[in-house]
């Protein structure tokens, strides 16, 4: 197969248009091309009115050396490149060897165990929520009645936090294993569209997250694999011989203990006990940097013709996204976070007495707002004094923010007029706002420090010069925003995925501080799949007493 990169094309082309391009470029006649499919799909809209779809295309054509040939020095002609996944060759456990222990089922402890379930080393999986059915029922039923299951909502359960967002299928991390293209190939499997293969941005949404986590349950089950849902790990059992630590087991909330050598701790951003727990077994965390602030929501028809101009509406290009950044004059970072075209804003409170927004789509993304975080960075200098204390921070935002909404789990709000010129707000104006329960009308301001609030006041503004009409006077902000990434790294060596300073324990995905997002944390359960496969053909040394 040959790749062909950069084929632009109008975007209302004709279909043969496609086939006639890749004949043009290559210089052949229809009679050699055998066959050809999308690899990757993008547009260009820098020209609103003159959007361009540019292609990579897979190509069989006949004498294909020759072609290649004669092609030779062309920067975007070339051999494709093989992008199928490709299991490690890692050596078979010592006989004995208890099962691995996967604690999550979040994006990267589904593919931590689907991949360990592929290789046949049956690992038993842990979540503290519920089956994502059963779980969708509490999570609707905190936005209808306000009624918080703090051990099963947005944050916890089957999915994990990524199943109540946009389902956004993209990440700019480095992928030389193409291993994202292994997770899209088991999200068409497990019944997502077969359109994230190729599209520049690919997305599922919530509703058809739900059946394509139930469909990976059943292949992590059909291959050997054990879950067990509603049970919660309160701590793990370490043995140390020589200096040297060794993970030996977990213990549940049941008290039931389960002995293993190989633990992958993927327990998504917002498990704030568990990393008190790792804390307080020694386990080696530090503090690291996240991002906090409001949701803001716009009429997704505003987006659109900002983005797209005459072309807003079109089928291919669907509901407009936007990514912004302003660099404060108090020295601040502002930028969007996990913008939501089409989309509501959602509660995502985990504990009591706090309130805490997130973003969510379904797949059309054919609600009447778009929204997005708009959040200024923060580092641990924000937040001195213990690797836990951004835990605190976080807390402490978020308890502010639901006394400021009337303490009934309804969200601050404010219109983005208002609070750049530093007054309460009264009433709504043309946007209404999709949060529920509902959105309480006040003055946001000290719901954030004031660097933050400082910050974001200048935004705003400065915004308008980059989206034309974002300074919208009755845009809606809704408070607040800070579970954009985990406030704590568990460090672990490069080599092999291991803790610091515990073997046998391999902190993964978001809530290790390696991920962000549902790509990035599947890319990295495959990962650690592999580094917990290789660790297992290694003997552990025995218990001492």
């Amino acid at each position: 197969m040959l790749r062909i990169n950069e084929l632009k094309l109008p975007l209302d082309h004709p279909d043969h248009a496609l086939r006639d391009a890749i004949l043009t470029r290559l210089g052949i006649g229809g009679a050699d091309l055998v066959d050809f499919n999308v690899y990757k799909r993008s547009y260009d809209a820098r020209k609103k009115a003159a959007i361009v779809l540019i292609y990579a295309i897979d190509v069989e054509v006949r004498n294909e050396q020759a072609v290649l040939a004669r092609l030779k020095g062309d920067q975007y002609v070339g051999p494709s490149p093989d992008t199928g996944y490709k299991f490690v060759d890692a050596p078979r456990p010592p006989a004995g060897t208890p099962r691995p222990i996967v604690v999550g089922t979040g994006p990267c402890g589904l593919f931590v165990a689907l991949i360990l379930a592929q290789m046949g080393l049956n690992p038993l999986v842990l979540e503290r929520g519920k089956v994502v059915r059963e779980r969708t029922v509490d999570t609707f039923g905190f936005w209808r009645k306000r009624k918080l299951n703090t051990e099963s909502n947005v944050q916890f359960g089957e999915g994990g936090a990524g199943t109540f967002s946009d389902g956004k299928l993209y990440s700019q991390i480095k992928d030389p294993k193409h291993y994202g293209r292994k997770v899209l190939t088991e999200f068409v499997k497990s019944g997502a569209p077969e359109e994230i293969m190729y599209v520049s941005k690919p997305h599922i949404g919530t509703f058809r997250l739900v059946k394509m986590v139930e469909q990976m349950r059943a292949e992590i089950l059909s291959l050997g694999g054990e879950i067990r849902f509603e049970t919660r790990v309160d701590d793990i059992r370490i043995s140390e011989t020589d200096g040297v630590r060794q993970v030996r087991g977990v213990v549940l909330a049941s008290g039931e203990e389960i002995a293993t050598n190989h633990l992958v701790m993927a327990v998504g951003h917002s498990a704030r006990d568990t990393f008190q727990m790792l804390y307080d077994r020694g386990v080696y965390v530090e503090a690291k940097p996240f991002s906090i602030g409001f949701r803001v929501e716009h009429p997704q028809s505003l987006i659109d013709v900002c983005r797209f101009g005459p072309n807003a509406g079109n089928k291919i290009l669907g509901a407009a996204d936007y990514k912004i950044v302003h660099h404060a004059s108090n020295g601040r970072s502002v930028y969007s976070f996990c913008m939501c075209p089409g989309g509501t804003v959602v509660a995502a409170s985990s504990e009591e007495g706090r309130v805490v927004t997130n973003g969510m789509s379904q797949y059309s993304r054919n609600e009447r707002n778009a929204n997005s975080a708009i959040v200024v960075g923060i580092t641990p200098e924000d937040y001195p004094g213990h690797p836990l204390a951004g835990i605190a921070f976080q807390r402490e935002l978020e308890s502010r923010a639901f006394l400021l909404g009337g303490s009934t789990y309804d969200a601050p709000g404010q219109l983005m007029g208002d609070f750049v010129r530093g007054v309460p707000s009264r009433e709504f104006g043309s946007v209404i706002p999709s949060f529920k329960p509902a959105v309480h009308l006040t003055d946001l301001a000290p719901s954030l420090p004031e660097y933050a609030i400082t910050a974001l006041r200048e935004a705003f503004v400065a915004f308008d010069k980059q989206i034309k009409g974002y300074y919208k006077e009755d845009a809606v902000l809704t408070g607040v925003e800070t579970r954009t990434s985990s406030p704590i790294r568990i460090k672990r060596r490069d080599d092999d995925l291991q803790s610091l300073n515990t073997r046998g324990l391999f902190p993964a995905g978001e809530g290790a501080g390696y991920a962000g997002g549902i790509m990035s944390a599947a890319v990295d359960g495959i990962r650690v799949a592999e580094a917990v496969a290789m660790a297992m053909g290694v003997p552990v040394p025995a218990l001492q007493d």
